[in-house]
């Protein structure tokens, strides 16, 4: 058979790449990491007229001059890693802000197919393009596609393994215009005769070009002193010429041989035609209306996680508990008790306690990525960034936070979009306070056991705008007294709407579904255990005689209470040690047992308070955890509960990546620290006052 072709597919954001990626691959992806670096990539593979494709999705970017992370590594994918075939994702409905990065490819010696997506979109508003005259300006195949419906993907395959096949001529690179191009020229010839280019397959004009333009990275790899002298001098004639830096005019003599060919190809409606999405932007958009209807948004999401979930979770705590059981019944109390209790209460009792929600993250997952597949997100963000520039924070950083609905991990890592070093750390502190995926497990155990289900959405909406206020009152504090200095603007770009696909929608789930199980089965499973063992030793000597003729004192009996065994176990004892501290938040020393296990992963404080509340009762046809929990404290106490675990300490991968991406553990440290006073004297306050009002 033949070599799978590897096929790389590029664009900018918000072009509809990564569904054109899934509509391709489907569920036959995985995620991977680029060596070196954090960046996390898709890659999946397909087949189509007997050849298998590994078809790899990049990082969104603009151009091939990186800012951020995930820019620097599209551009060396590209560059370096040389893939048989590359398809640029261009937005059919906006041909001048994708093309660029087109051009700049077009300077490359790679086969290019030009994916002309969203050309639903472009049609709906009246556009009319030559895809034809536009592949013979381009030099390469222009295929018409609506990733969202799956159409054109086959005419997409069969470009894609058409000039993947005998070499052909490479597409001609955009004129730089007449008092550009001597100054290319020179720099070409200083480069040949200094040696070859920096990066495998670049070509020499594009390298002259990036040199001309100071691009630092490109500058360091050129080991040809006088190339670079040459690069510098032209430089120097090009700012008197201009009256501007090259990177600036290099890039309008681009802009201006896309106008000129868009204009070629594109016939434009009668420009006073107002669209539906103009009409609904003017209401989603509006900035009177936009902050409400983006909270009634969350609050609707809210009510679907809980109402739809609820059946789901029930059914799944029922298998559970019937698991638990059986295990129980087939097993003789008698035979090997430790291993017994490991199953039924550190396994079934631990993991299964983190699965029941499962079906409250899937939900809340399927809301927030049919919200931003509808470019709705987009919009929010707009909404929001006035706000964000009042509270001392880039309007970019509204994106990582919405990350952090999800994970604070990938959230902490999004923050590298952002240039200016006080506004990702900025951001860094504050995203823990955006309730993540993992804090719903918890959310989703407590509110249905203190509150009834006409007030359960608007707790967990209430937690969730507590959240956030907080995350607005804390970067407020940070940017005057800490990480001083003036706020960036952001320019935005308004995608079009798109209509989500299930198919989209659907490997989204499965994927954070995955993840979650992985989660499970390993850290939750392994801290569970943990958990476990800390509750369970030292497990009580057996009797050395009859019980009266040995002091009580002396000897252990062989079944003590199961109260009394967790009180004398390791994590009694810790519990006893932290409660002093506790009580006056209403915590106990199983609430704050559970809050050392959510240190290594939030679930696992859903998981330890099975485990606790298993071993202390010892019953094994034992009712839910929720009333174990609703017979044990008060709605005040477990509303401290939700707000403790809110803004309390992150996880530990949150504080590794946030050790990373800092590069200091000593910023790690403070927001540990920070945040669980902060979270510790709230609380305090919460609580002292519920008890004053006679609430405890």
């Amino acid at each position: 058979m033949s070599e799978p072709l590897r096929v790389a597919v590029a664009g900018n954001p918000n072009t509809g790449k990564t569904t054109l990626f899934n509509a391709l691959t489907g569920a036959r992806q995985r995620v991977a990491n680029y060596p070196g670096v954090t960046v996390a990539t898709k890659v999946g593979r397909c087949a189509h007229a007997g050849r298998e494709l590994i078809v790899t999705d990049l990082p969104g970017t603009y151009d091939l001059s990186p800012r951020s992370e995930e820019e620097r590594v599209a551009r060396d994918a590209i560059l370096r890693e040389r893939p048989d075939v590359l398809v640029v994702v261009l937005d059919a409905s906006n041909l001048e802000r994708s093309l660029f990065l087109g051009a700049q490819l077009m300077e490359r010696d790679l086969p290019l197919v030009f994916a002309l997506n969203m050309i639903d979109v472009a049609e709906s508003r009246g556009l009319a393009i030559d895809v034809e005259g536009l592949a013979q300006r381009l030099g390469a195949p222009a295929v018409p596609t609506v990733a969202t419906r799956e159409r054109g993907l086959d005419r997409l395959l069969d470009a894609v393994v058409a000039v993947a096949g005998p070499p052909r001529a490479a597409p001609a690179p955009p004129p730089y215009g007449p008092d550009i191009e001597p100054e290319i020229a020179r720099v070409e010839a200083a480069l040949r005769a200094g040696g070859a280019a920096p990066y495998p397959g670049a070509t020499m004009r594009w390298t002259a070009a990036r040199l001309i333009e100071g691009d630092a990275e490109v500058r360091a790899r050129v080991q040809a002193p006088d190339a670079r002298a040459a690069a510098d001098q032209s430089a120097a004639r090009l700012r008197v010429r201009f009256g501007e830096e090259p990177v600036i005019a290099l890039s309008d003599w681009i802009y201006g041989w896309i106008a000129g060919l868009v204009r070629e190809v594109v016939r434009r409606p009668d420009r006073s035609r107002r669209t539906r999405s103009d009409a609904a932007d003017e209401v989603l958009t509006h900035p009177l209306f936009g902050l409400p209807i983006f909270l009634a948004m969350m609050y609707l999401t809210f009510q679907i996680v809980f109402l739809l979930g609820r059946p789901a979770t029930a059914l799944i705590e029922a298998g559970f508990s019937g698991l638990g059981a059986l295990i129980a019944g087939a097993w003789p109390e008698a035979a090997a008790p430790l291993a017994r209790s490991l199953v039924i209460d550190g396994v079934v009792g631990g993991v299964g306690g983190v699965l029941v929600f499962l079906p409250n993250i899937l939900l809340l997952y399927l809301a927030v990525a049919a919200l931003e597949d509808s470019g709705y997100m987009a919009r929010a963000a707009f909404v929001v960034d006035h706000l964000m520039h009042r509270i001392g924070l880039h309007g970019k950083s509204f994106l990582p936070m919405l990350l952090g609905f999800g994970c604070s991990v990938p959230a902490i890592l999004a923050t590298r979009t952002l240039e200016h070093r006080r506004d990702r750390l900025t951001t860094m502190f504050v995203i823990p306070l955006v309730s993540c995926g993992a804090r719903l497990t918890i959310y989703a155990l407590v509110i249905p056991a203190f509150f009834p289900p006409r007030w359960q959405a608007p707790v967990l909406m209430a937690v969730y705008l507590l959240g956030i206020l907080l995350a607005i009152g804390l970067a407020k504090a940070l940017r005057v007294f800490v990480f001083r200095g003036e706020s960036v603007p952001m320019v935005m770009e308004l995608p079009p709407y798109r209509r989500p696909t299930a198919k989209g929608l659907t490997i989204y789930m499965w994927q954070q579904a995955a993840h979650y199980l992985r989660k499970a089965a390993t850290i939750i499973l392994g801290v569970s255990i943990l958990m476990w063992a800390l509750a369970t030793f030292p497990w009580p000597a057996a009797p050395a005689g009859p019980a009266e003729a040995r002091p009580a004192s002396v000897a252990a009996p062989a079944a003590p209470p199961a109260a009394g065994r967790l009180e004398q176990s390791y994590a009694g004892r810790i519990g006893r040690w932290m409660e002093p501290a506790l009580r006056p938040l209403g915590f106990d020393w199983r609430i704050g047992t559970a809050l050392i296990g959510a240190l290594a992963a939030k679930e696992v404080f859903v998981a330890q308070l099975g485990v606790v509340f298993a071993v202390d009762e010892g019953d094994e046809s034992r009712a839910t955890l929720r009333a174990r929990l609703r017979d044990a404290y008060k709605p005040l106490t477990g509303f401290c509960v939700l707000l403790f675990c809110l803004i309390a300490a992150p996880c530990a991968a949150t504080l590794a990546a946030v050790k990373q991406e800092s590069g200091s553990w000593g910023w790690a440290l403070a927001q540990a620290v920070g945040l669980t006073a902060l979270g510790y004297a709230l609380t305090l306050a919460v609580y002292q006052l519920g008890r004053w009002l006679g609430f405890g």
